[in-house]
């Protein structure tokens, strides 16, 4: 296999495991959005303390649910990566954008993980799992953008 080659397989990967991330970090945050906006109890009881989390005030700005932030970002991405397909082979503004956005998320996961841990003493997975998605998107769109330059 040429190194061109090799390259391009690891593209493609990448790719993939980025959408993969993107959906999955997508429903979970639709999934909280509907907990928070249908005033409805996420089940994590046996793992952590959801509605602690769901209900404190941290849980939204301006009135809008964190969560809902969450919606637009992961859409966002999927967007981007969208763009920056394999195939497609978009621009590098498109690939920095990507980094951008995803560096944003996974700062304001740390923010929101510190929150649970040291102010709220609570833990929702569903929260953490979107941290997990949005810290491994930000880590391949840094790859994505190394492999590129």
């Amino acid at each position: 296999m040429t190194a061109a080659v090799e390259t391009a397989h690891k593209r493609d990967w990448m790719w993939i495991s980025a959408v993969v991330l993107a959906i999955a970090g997508l429903l979970d945050s639709v999934y909280l959005s509907y907990i928070k906006l249908s005033n409805q109890t996420a089940s994590c009881n046996l793992i952590g303390d959801c509605e602690k989390v769901n209900n404190s005030r941290y849980a939204v700005i301006g009135g809008v649910p964190i969560a809902l932030l969450g919606v637009a970002g992961f859409l966002l991405v999927l967007i981007l990566l969208y763009l920056d397909r394999p195939s497609a082979g978009g621009p590098e503004a498109v690939r920095v954008a990507l980094f951008g956005v995803t560096l944003a998320g996974t700062l304001y996961s740390i923010y929101l993980t510190y929150l649970e841990l040291f102010v709220l003493q609570a833990i929702c997975p569903f929260c953490a799992l979107s941290a997990v998605a949005m810290v491994g998107l930000f880590v391949l769109s840094l790859v994505r953008l190394r492999l590129w330059a």
